[in-house]
């Protein structure tokens, strides 16, 4: 796990994807929840924004692929992921900066390889049709004849 100091600096996100800490944005503000005395005063929420479709590094189908991955969850372009679990602002900074690889490794991810259909094989094809006979055997013998 990466020091606590590393809020700050160049976001690695894949091997060859590092986005760098020019591309972005924080924001802090006041966090809701328990925290004490410091709660009001402490501005220990923090969103990181980043513009995904203009980041230096990226193939084209990579860029289409985040487009449509991540279209629902852009807003004028711009990704942004908000972190409030922790107390402080710095522990606050590295779970934003870890999510935010997080969602950007996953829609840079290549799309699964597609599902080849298959048959049931004749011997549990079989095997069903046999139980299904054993299933009907056990409940005739539980009808009463009266």
């Amino acid at each position: 796990m990466p020091a606590i100091d590393d809020a700050a600096g160049d976001l690695p996100v894949t091997g060859s994807l590092v986005v760098p800490a020019t591309a972005l944005h924080w924001r802090f503000s006041r966090s809701s929840g328990p925290g004490g005395q410091g709660v009001n005063t402490a501005d220990s929420r923090v969103e990181l924004s980043v513009v995904p479709l203009e980041l230096p590094g990226l193939a084209d189908a990579q860029r289409q692929r985040l487009a449509e991955r991540l279209g629902g969850r852009l807003v004028d372009g711009v990704l942004t992921v908000a972190a409030s679990e922790h107390r402080q602002q710095l522990r606050n900074r590295q779970a934003a900066r870890e999510r935010l690889a997080a969602v950007l490794r996953a829609a840079l991810a290549p799309p699964p390889a597609q599902r080849r259909r298959t048959r049931p094989t004749r011997g549990s094809q079989e095997r069903r049709i046999q139980a299904k006979k054993q299933r009907g055997e056990l409940k005739k013998q539980r009808r009463s004849w009266d």
